[in-house]
């Protein structure tokens, strides 16, 4: 009788595992990304047709990302505490096809708000608490504690594949001028 018993015992716990493994797999399921999530995952934006000192705002991931070919002559003309250099010299541009390009995910890192570009003074104003950045993202004025940030990208001859770690952002990576 303790045969009997024993055995079924063991079916009956070998039958919950097989069902607890079934339900963690249809869990895992329903936490892993769409294919169609994955697949848009990455933006492709043509800058061949950017204009100078021109703000452009693409989406990707859901966050604004700031795209603007930086003139030669782009000093803020009305920076705080006396720190007007050129942003145009800045590190943090990408360079495609002899032109510098910023990108940087569109938000304050003060507060999460969308700063605005004011073309004439060539710097980003955040409305929510007055800080600023220049037209490289580099904070000018206080609150925001760092730069905007620039998310991953990789150049493609005059595309910039924004999702994706390129050679250009991880020599940025490596010189520390991106999180």
């Amino acid at each position: 009788m303790a045969d009997r018993r024993d055995f079924m015992g063991m079916a009956l716990g070998a039958f919950t595992g097989l069902g607890a493994l079934g339900a963690l797999y249809a869990a895992k399921r329903t936490w892993d990304p769409l294919p169609s999530v994955k697949a848009s995952g990455t933006t492709v934006v043509d800058v061949s047709s950017a204009e100078e000192n021109v703000l452009y705002t693409e989406l990707w991931r859901g966050k604004p990302i700031f795209l603007l070919k930086v003139p030669k002559n782009a000093k803020p003309a009305e920076a705080p505490n006396g720190r007007a250099e050129n942003a145009y010299n800045d590190k943090r541009l990408i360079t495609i096809n002899g032109a510098k390009y910023f990108m940087a995910i569109g938000l304050c890192t003060h507060l999460g708000c969308i700063p605005t570009y004011l073309s004439d003074k060539y710097l980003f104003l955040c409305p929510c608490h007055g800080g600023q950045f220049n037209a490289a993202g580099e904070v000018l004025k206080a609150p925001p504690p760092s730069p905007l940030v620039i998310p991953p990208f990789k150049v493609e001859g005059t595309k910039l594949v924004i999702g994706v770690e390129g050679e250009e952002y991880k020599k940025m990576k490596a010189a520390g001028l991106v999180a």
